[in-house]
């Protein structure tokens, strides 16, 4: 059973990640807490806390936690090592984007496949098969697959979201600038860029 922990939390591992793997590329084996903790600008009982719910490692006195175990802990813990796939309807700029990203499987996503109202004939995107989203519910339950990108204009999201939970789409990533309605056992999570704009506006006039 996969152990539960505070979303707070879960949102800081691959921030801890980072900061482990830069510091293993410096030539370091161990950090402890307070390193990583001075790094990140946390406090160092909330670091110890949080890896503590994702590594069994506790440690060796004045050398702290092996660099390359508790990499592992927390990978295996994310499900780095389990690569899961996942589809993206809407491949305009933004979905053409995410597609020629390199790098989400390293973190264990997979985009295995891509739909559009405008591919009358299927193309290719980085490798990746494009679609016409009228073969979306067929292919995705054919494949199981479970993952859900949505990458289209706010009039349509809602739309696309039903489709893609009647399809068997148990997890969605959000990137158009609404709220989806979905049923309590579908998981949302939405890449709000309007909101990470306004904060990063705000601390700029913080500091000037």
């Amino acid at each position: 059973m996969v152990k539960s922990i505070p979303e707070n939390t879960l949102r800081r591992l691959p921030q801890y990640l980072m900061v482990l793997k830069t510091l293993r590329a410096e030539g370091n084996y161990y950090v402890s807490s307070s390193d990583i903790a001075e790094a990140m600008q946390l406090n160092t009982v909330l670091v110890r806390k949080d890896l503590a719910l994702v590594s069994h490692e506790n440690g060796k006195p004045n050398q702290g936690r092996e660099l390359s175990t508790i990499i592992k802990d927390i990978e295996a813990f994310l499900g780095y090592n389990t690569i899961n796939e996942a589809v993206i309807v809407g491949v305009g700029m933004l979905g053409r984007a995410l597609l020629s990203y390199q790098g989400f499987k390293e973190y264990g996503i997979d985009i295995i496949l891509g739909f559009d109202e405008n591919a009358e004939h299927p193309y290719t995107v980085n490798k990746t098969p494009i679609y016409h989203h009228k073969t979306m519910r067929n292919l995705i339950k054919r494949m199981h697959i479970q993952i859900g990108i949505i990458a289209v204009p706010k009039k349509v999201a809602q739309q696309v979201c039903d489709e893609l939970i009647a399809s068997g789409i148990k997890a969605i990533w959000n990137f158009a600038p609404v709220n989806l309605e979905v049923p309590r056992e579908v998981y949302v999570h939405n890449e709000n860029m309007a909101e990470s704009l306004a904060l990063i506006a705000s601390k700029l006039k913080e500091r000037s």
